[in-house]
C-alpha cells in the first residue's frame, strides 16, 4: 500500500494583481496641485487610507471592478472633505435659508464656482498625465509624493503647502491700552498691558486651542460698567446705531468708494473693528450684547445677564427703545433672533406706505432707507421722549438682491454707492436740524465681494478676516463744541465692548453742552478685543499676527493668503 502524499496547494502570487491607480492618478494629481495652490484642506492620513484601498490587489476581476464602483463615491465625498467648502452639518444648518433663495440667486451662485481657468488648468493635467502614462508608470510618483505628504504630516492629520502659508517666524501683536490687566504678547521680551490674552506658545493646533479656551475666559470677565442713574446735570439726546448688512473694509476697496463724503462725516473712526462673525443674526445678536465681552457662538443663544444687552442698559437710565428694518425681518428667522437673543423686545416701526427700493435674494422686500430713516425723524413714538435709543438694521448691499421686476442681481457699487449717499444726506440734513444726535454705524459682516481661496464670492460660511473686518463710525450731531480737525482714528484691535464703554462715557450728554469736550480722554483707553470670528462650524482667530482657521472643530490651519 503505497501511501500517497498530498501537496500543499501554491499561493497564487499577487504580483499580477498589483494593477497600479488607473485613471486615480489623474484624481490625486489634481489634488496635489490645488494642494500647492492653496485651494485644498488636504486631509493626508485620509488620501493614504484611500489610495491603499485602490490599490490593494484583488485577483477576482468582478470585486475589482465593484472596488472602483464603491470608490467614486467615497472618492467624491473626501474631495469635498478635502475643499474648504461647507461640510454636511454647515449646509443642513442653513438648508432651510438657502430653500428660500429665488431660482435666478441660486442660478447665480452655482455660476460662481465654475473658475474657468481652473477648468484649463485641469484639462492641461489631465492630457499630460495621458501624456506621460504612454512611458512612466505614474502610479509609483504619485504614491511617493503621498507618503512624503503624510511624513510632513506625521504631529497632525491636516496640512498646508501652498506658498508663504506657514507659521513662519512668530509675529507678535502689540498695543497699547485697554482696562484689563491682561498681558497681550511679548514684544521685545517685555510683556505688553492690555486687553488680549498672551500669545506666546508656538503655534499649533493645541495651543491655538489653549489661547481660544483662555481667550473666552477672558471676555466672560468683561462687561461695561453703566452709571445706576444720570447725574442731575444730564442732558438728553439720541442714540441711533445703524447695522448695514455686508459691508466690509474689502467691499469699500473693491468698489472703489474709499474717498466717498460719508467718511468725512464721522468724529471716530474704528479701523480695526472685527464683527466677531460673517452671518446676520449672530452679528446683531454680538451688537445688541454689546456690553459684555465676546462669546462663543454656542453662547450667543444661551440667555444672558441684563447687564449685557446694551440697549436694556440704556433703558434703566430713561431712555426709550425703537427698532426699525429696511426689510421684514422673516428671513433667517432674524427679527426673532434679535428678540430672544438680543433682547430687543420693543415693536417694529411702522413700515406701510414705504416706498420699495430693491427686491431680497428671496423675492421680499427692501425698503427705500432714506424714507424709512424720514420716518425716523418725523416719528411721534421717539419725539414723546428726549432720550431714545433706536436700533436700524439695512439690507441693501446683501448678496442676491435685484431691482423689482429684474431678476438680475444689482451691481453692489451701485448700491453702495446709493446707501452712501443716503447716509451722507441724511448726516447732513441731521447736522443742520441741531437734534442732539450719536450716530453709531456699524456692520454686520462683509458682503465677501471678492472673494478668496477659501470661498467664491458672495459665500460666508467661514469668518474670513477679509469679512469680519469692518468699518464702525462714530458721530456726535448737535455738540456745543463740534470736533474740529481730521477725525479720530482707533487702530487697536476692537470689537463692539468699546461701541458700548463709548455710549456709556457719554450717555450723560454733557459732551453735547460742553465748552469743550476733552476727545482724548472720551476715546483712550477703549476695551480691546483679539480677533477672533465665529460661526456655527467654523471659527478663524489671529495668533501671533497670522489668521489661522478651524473647521467642525478639527485641527488649525493657516488661513489661506
Amino acid at each position: 500500500m503505497t501511501n500517497q502524499m498530498k501537496k500543499a496547494p501554491v499561493p497564487t502570487p499577487l504580483f499580477p494583481y498589483w494593477r497600479g491607480l488607473s485613471g486615480w492618478n489623474f484624481y490625486f494629481l489634481l489634488k496635489f496641485g490645488l494642494l500647492w495652490t492653496g485651494y485644498l484642506n488636504f486631509h493626508a492620513l485620509a488620501n493614504l487610507v484611500f489610495m491603499a484601498f485602490l490599490l490593494l490587489p484583488i485577483p477576482n476581476i468582478r470585486l475589482h471592478r465593484l472596488r472602483h464602483w464603491i470608490a467614486i463615491p467615497v472618492g467624491f465625498a473626501l474631495f469635498w472633505h478635502d475643499t474648504w467648502l461647507p461640510g454636511p452639518q454647515s449646509m443642513l444648518s442653513q438648508g432651510s435659508q438657502v430653500a428660500g433663495f429665488s431660482a435666478d440667486y441660486l442660478l447665480d451662485l452655482v455660476s460662481r464656482f465654475i473658475n474657468w481657468q481652473m477648468i484649463g488648468a485641469a484639462f492641461v493635467l489631465l492630457v499630460a498625465w495621458l501624456f506621460l502614462s504612454q512611458w512612466l508608470r505614474v502610479t509609483v510618483f504619485v504614491v511617493a509624493i503621498m507618503v512624503w505628504l503624510n511624513v510632513l504630516t506625521i504631529t497632525g492629520p491636516v496640512i498646508s503647502l501652498w506658498p508663504n502659508a506657514g507659521a513662519g517666524n512668530t509675529t507678535t501683536m502689540t498695543t497699547a491700552g485697554g482696562g484689563a490687566a491682561d498681558t497681550v504678547a511679548q514684544a521685545a521680551g517685555t510683556p505688553v498691558v492690555g486687553d488680549i490674552p498672551a500669545q506666546t506658545a508656538p503655534a499649533n493646533s493645541q495651543s491655538i486651542n489653549n489661547w481660544l479656551t483662555s481667550f473666552y475666559a477672558s471676555e466672560a470677565k468683561r462687561q461695561t460698567r453703566f452709571p445706576d442713574a444720570l447725574p442731575a446735570d444730564s442732558q438728553p439726546f439720541e442714540l441711533l446705531v445703524i447695522n448695514i448688512c455686508s459691508l466690509a473694509w474689502a467691499d469699500i476697496e473693491a468698489s472703489g468708494l474709499m474717498t466717498h463724503p460719508l467718511w468725512s462725516h464721522f468724529d471716530i473712526l474704528f479701523k480695526n473693528f472685527n464683527s466677531g462673525t460673517s452671518y446676520s443674526g449672530p452679528a446683531a445678536i454680538r451688537l445688541l450684547r454689546a456690553s459684555c465681552g465676546q462669546q462663543s457662538h454656542k453662547n450667543l443663544y444661551q440667555p444672558a445677564g441684563n447687564q449685557c444687552y446694551l440697549f436694556e442698559n440704556l433703558a434703566k437710565l430713561g431712555f426709550s427703545q425703537h427698532l426699525m428694518l429696511d426689510h421684514d425681518g422673516v428671513f433667517g428667522n432674524f427679527l426673532q433672533e434679535i428678540r430672544e437673543g438680543g433682547g430687543m423686545q420693543s415693536p417694529l416701526m411702522d413700515q406701510s406706505g414705504l416706498p420699495v427700493a430693491l427686491r431680497s435674494f428671496d423675492n421680499s422686500p427692501i425698503y427705500d432707507d432714506a424714507a424709512v430713516l424720514d420716518r425716523w425723524n418725523k416719528s411721534e413714538d421717539r419725539t414723546q421722549n428726549p432720550r431714545s435709543a433706536t436700533f436700524f438694521n439695512l439690507l441693501p448691499l446683501h448678496d442676491g438682491n435685484h431691482l423689482p421686476g429684474v431678476s438680475k442681481t444689482a451691481d453692489y457699487k451701485l448700491r453702495a454707492q446709493k446707501l452712501f449717499d443716503q447716509l451722507n444726506t441724511f448726516l447732513t440734513d441731521l447736522e443742520k436740524s441741531g437734534r442732539k444726535v450719536m450716530v453709531v454705524i456699524v456692520p454686520e459682516h462683509g458682503a465677501a465681494l471678492a472673494g478668496d481661496k477659501m470661498q467664491v464670492s458672495g459665500l460666508r460660511d467661514i469668518p474670513s478676516p477679509s469679512i469680519t473686518h469692518v468699518p464702525v463710525g462714530i458721530k456726535f450731531v448737535g455738540m456745543k463744541a463740534p470736533h474740529q480737525g481730521g477725525m479720530i482714528e482707533i487702530d487697536q484691535p476692537s470689537s463692539f465692548l468699546a461701541i458700548s464703554e463709548l455710549v456709556a462715557r457719554s450717555v450723560d450728554g454733557k459732551n453735547f453742552v460742553a465748552d469743550s469736550v476733552d476727545w482724548d480722554a472720551l476715546t483712550s483707553n477703549l476695551p480691546q478685543s483679539a480677533p477672533v470670528s465665529e460661526n456655527a462650524n467654523a471659527v478663524v482667530v489671529q495668533y501671533q499676527g497670522k489668521p489661522w482657521v478651524r473647521l467642525g472643530g478639527g485641527d488649525w490651519v493657516p488661513y489661506p493668503q
